[in-house]
């Protein structure tokens, strides 16, 4: 990467992209660069850092609606909401403490922006949906340097197409946004988890399929073998066993009562405990940043694993993991992983040295449907294997024209998400 471009104003981002569509010259799209080492590595002489696009532009607590510049900081959105007893409720992950080592005690990392490009949502989307649910409107300027808008301030906004869900999940590669609108919803009142230990995988998606499956509105399920849930801290959890996570948010008195009857109905299949209001706040953020396979604190010359996201139905999640280590050999032992959306999905992590077991990783997907997409690794790993699930002839074609539609001259972050486009 060489020189940076930091505007301040939509115009100027204007300005930027028609000088590099003019040129053709490719740039590099950033929000505050938490998440630029996700994706394949992009070659480009020029950055594009949005960062000082920042700012709550309209926030209206009673319409559960707010709106900022693409590059305020998520520690400011959820700093307004929290004021209103207000959340994102697709439970946005930090990837802060996964990808550079970044604590997020010093408040999370990335923008909001970089939230919705990237799509991301914690262990609340098996209930509240993903970043696209939740977006409502953005600004932007396309590939061509033509400043645009879409959507709008309210839930039901039908006016036009549906740019937001194209833009959710295209890593910067079909525009820069410089502002968004998204939905937001009142906070719960309490948070409590029923856990269960000792669980082998098969048997906690059975049990997570049952609470999921409740009246008892789980929000989020979740499995840790013992070597992960170790990790979230002794004296929380007995020692050598793994731990199944069901969550349950809302009224107090509604909570405890739900908990009791979900602890009544798992109780057959194994010991049962709860986690209460601060802790069971923190287990769900051990989960959300994935934290187990996060680097230590700003020391990145340390050898890391690389880490896998696979996304598969839940109900296969540890028939997936039986096959993995099947397929490995010798090799099974390496591989540390946890379950997250009811066994829907798999954080996985291996050594990165040894190229076969990654593409063991996606090859052992085939069966099961779902996608793998690897998160962490080095830049040489990322060149060399797909960092993204790849693409049906149909869909990589259709996903083609919709890039030469918004970056007809390939400018915006050429070949992060797939090589050649």
């Amino acid at each position: 990467m060489g020189d940076r471009f930091k505007p301040d104003s939509i115009e100027q981002v204007g300005e930027i992209v028609s000088w590099a569509a003019a040129e053709n010259t490719p740039i590099e799209v950033l929000g505050r660069g938490s998440k630029a080492v996700l994706g394949r590595p992009t070659q480009t002489e020029y950055s594009l850092d949005l960062s000082a696009l920042t700012g709550i532009t309209l926030y209206e607590p009673d319409e559960l609606v707010l709106s900022a510049k693409a590059g305020t900081p998520m520690a400011e959105i959820e700093a307004a909401l929290a004021e209103q007893n207000q959340y994102l409720a697709f439970e946005p992950a930090d990837y802060g403490p996964l990808l550079s080592g970044l604590a997020r005690e010093r408040g999370p990392s990335g923008s909001l922006g970089g939230v919705v490009s990237c799509n991301l949502a914690g262990p609340r989307r098996i209930k509240s949906g993903a970043a696209r649910d939740h977006f409502l409107g953005l600004k932007g300027v396309s590939g061509r340097g033509e400043v645009f808008q879409a959507g709008g301030r309210v839930v039901k906004n039908v006016t036009g197409y549906d740019l937001m869900k194209l833009h959710a999940g295209a890593y910067g590669t079909l525009s820069a946004l410089t502002d968004v609108t998204v939905k937001v919803l009142p906070a719960p009142e309490k948070t409590r988890s029923v856990l269960l230990f000792g669980l082998n995988d098969a048997q906690a998606v059975i049990a997570m399929t049952q609470a999921m499956g409740s009246s008892h509105e789980v929000s989020a399920a979740a499995h840790l073998p013992a070597s992960i849930a170790q990790g979230f801290g002794s004296g929380h959890f007995p020692d050598t066993q793994s731990v199944t996570a069901i969550r349950v948010e809302g009224p107090g008195p509604s909570v405890k009562h739900r908990c009791a009857a979900l602890r009544n109905e798992l109780s057959g299949q194994a010991e049962t405990d709860e986690l209460h209001s601060h802790n069971s706040l923190s287990l769900w953020a051990f989960i959300r940043d994935v934290i187990p396979f996060a680097l230590p604190d700003q020391d990145l010359s340390i050898e890391r694993d690389a880490v896998w996201r696979i996304s598969l139905p839940p109900a296969r999640g540890a028939d997936y993991i039986t096959s993995l280590k099947t397929s490995l050999g010798e090799h099974a032992a390496s591989v540390k992983y946890f379950f997250d959306w009811s066994g829907g999905l798999i954080w996985l992590a291996l050594p990165e040295q040894d190229e076969a077991r990654h593409e063991a990783v996606r090859n052992a997907l085939a069966p099961f449907g779902g996608h793998a997409t690897l998160i962490r690794a080095s830049a040489d790993l990322r060149n060399r294997i797909a960092v993204f699930q790849p693409l049906d002839l149909g869909i990589a074609a259709l996903s083609s024209r919709v890039k030469k539609s918004f970056d007809p001259h390939g400018i915006m972050n050429p070949g992060r998400m797939y090589a050649g486009v």
